[in-house]
């Protein structure tokens, strides 16, 4: 791990996978922002529900499996059992999830910077995609009803 004064912002994200999905085409891209130092991979999980409602986090060994074997040993720590089950809690029965928490590492000179001036950062925050697309469907009228 490098300084705490050179690294990044950190994000995580819990992704649900349905049922045979875990292919590994995605995950190859995840290596691709790893290789080009676009991100740092600090804890990867996967964790799955049954189709009775029973979580278990997968095992290292399920990594090579689903196209995630060079993550092993990605545990910095921050992601606990805790986080897991509750993770595995919010899926559907029969999925499966992958828990990554990562570092920015595109971002690490200008949050280096921000700290150094003494800036502090207030929020922070995602919005999903598909609610993008949704605002702009919503607002498509608007615009039109005023002639532009």
């Amino acid at each position: 791990m490098p300084e705490v004064d050179e690294l990044g912002p950190i994000d995580y994200l819990c992704v649900e996978l349905p049922p045979g999905s875990m292919d590994g085409k995605a995950f190859s891209l995840l290596e691709d922002l790893v290789d080009r130092h676009i991100i740092r991979v600090l804890d990867i999980a996967l964790v799955r529900k049954s189709p009775n409602g029973q979580v278990t986090v997968l095992e290292e060994a399920e990594f090579d499996v689903n196209g995630l074997g060079s993550f092993h040993g990605a545990a910095s720590g921050v992601l606990g059992g805790e986080d897991l089950q509750e993770a595995g809690e919010l899926l559907e029965p029969g999925a499966a999830a992958v828990i990554l928490i990562y570092e920015n590492t595109w971002a690490a000179p200008l949050a280096r910077q921000l700290r150094h001036v003494g800036a502090q950062l207030l929020a922070s925050g995602r919005i999903p995609v598909q609610q993008l697309l949704q605002a702009l469907d919503d607002s498509e009228p608007q615009y039109a009803a005023k002639g532009r």
